[in-house]
């Protein structure tokens, strides 16, 4: 999760201009069919950007037709979660929470959980990056082998980011030195100390100013997008990226621009017995509201369909999202086989998550944990 520093937190939500429940005012275009009214939305707690962006979106679905928006904001994936599985958010505004969901690992891999059949309806990308010291000599993801590389302790959501990127050249925890710090702010800082020689973050990250403007300087790794094995590789072990150029961040400028890897933060998420009819038009009119909300800040650009509306994603899109797609015409073959094969992968995790709890009924915590996802590892391979 990115969090904003209180004057573009200020900004953005001054942009916005939304109460936790605004009230309905005068419609400027017909609402779409299937928007609710009222609307409640599970969301990361005040001040992260997935907080303040669901604010600018549901002040622009606000003033455009009327409807209703409560947000509902948590500081855990679980809490996230849960009111939209027990019915009581129409939407839960997710980061790689949603993939450890579905998957059942981590916070979820316990008997009460299990994978979740969830849906997405949009997203829109978010740029992450492997950051090194000029002065460690590292300049591509094979000079990793040897070097310390930090992780933060219970951040499952940037460790999968960091293992899979340095998987794309086919290197493991194994053959790097593993540092571990409290949280992903120490990683980043770590690098400046000279207790670490890499790390993995967001290119916007305010934590590694102090690493440009140091002696030891700041480099990112690059990610080619044309190297078609690394992005496979990266796909075998968690299929959430997708290249990235970047213009925008710490040591990078339009002029010089970084290829990193892009994943979904925030994704507007759905259990996937949705009503179609509610998806379709909640992202119609989250598509038709874009000129209401991307000028509220840079990072809103993002949300345009274009963008937002693409594979891949931490779960399948919902079939009224798909509907909705292939209505403007921006739903690829490509794009249904990725949907396809991420739906099988769920269903057939689930469909196994009971015989697997009976056979293993002796187990509890980082045992049940272990053995689930060796089994989830064995069923995924299978597809």
């Amino acid at each position: 999760m990115t969090r904003l520093n209180r004057r573009q937190t200020m900004a953005l939500m001054g942009a916005a201009g939304l109460a936790p429940m605004a009230p309905a005012i005068l419609r400027a275009q017909d609402k779409p069919a299937g928007l609710p009214d009222t609307m409640i939305w599970s969301t990361y707690d005040v001040g992260s950007t997935g907080y303040v962006e669901a604010t600018a979106i549901a002040d622009a679905m606000i003033k455009n037709y009327g409807t209703r928006v409560r947000l509902l904001p948590s500081g855990s994936g679980v809490g996230r979660i849960i009111p939209l599985k027990q019915g009581q958010a129409n939407t839960a505004w997710l980061a790689n929470e949603l993939y450890f969901a579905t998957r059942g690992i981590f916070d979820f891999a316990t008997p009460e959980w299990g994978p979740q059949n969830m849906r997405t309806i949009c997203g829109r990308p978010a740029s992450f990056g492997i950051a090194v010291t000029q002065e460690s000599g590292i300049e591509t993801i094979e000079d990793l082998r040897g070097k310390r590389v930090a992780y933060a302790a219970a951040n499952p959501s940037v460790a999968i980011k960091v293992d899979t990127m340095i998987g794309s050249k086919g290197l493991t925890r194994d053959d790097v030195e593993v540092i571990e710090f409290p949280s992903y702010a120490d990683t980043l800082r770590a690098l400046t100390q000279g207790q670490a020689d890499a790390a993995g973050g967001a290119l916007t990250a305010a934590a590694l100013t102090e690493l440009e403007a140091s002696p030891r300087g700041i480099r990112w790794l690059s990610f080619d997008p044309n190297d078609k094995q690394m992005w496979e590789n990266m796909n075998k072990i968690a299929p959430l990226f997708s290249p990235y150029r970047e213009t925008i961040g710490v040591g990078v400028t339009g002029k010089d621009p970084v290829d990193v890897v892009a994943y979904k933060y925030p994704m507007v998420t759905v259990m996937h017995d949705a009503d179609p009819e509610m998806t379709y038009g909640f992202l119609k009119a989250l598509d038709e509201s874009y000129p209401g909300y991307k000028d509220a800040a840079p990072i809103m650009e993002s949300w345009g369909i274009k963008q937002s509306g693409t594979t891949p994603m931490d779960a399948p899109f919902h079939e009224g999202a798909i509907r909705y797609l292939q209505e403007i015409g921006q739903w690829t073959d490509e794009q249904q086989a990725w949907n396809d094969a991420a739906v099988k992968e769920i269903e057939a995790l689930i469909a196994a998550w009971p015989d697997f709890l009976s056979e293993n009924s002796g187990l509890s915590g980082d045992e049940l944990a272990a053995a689930w996802d060796a089994k989830r590892k064995e069923i995924t391979a299978s597809l």
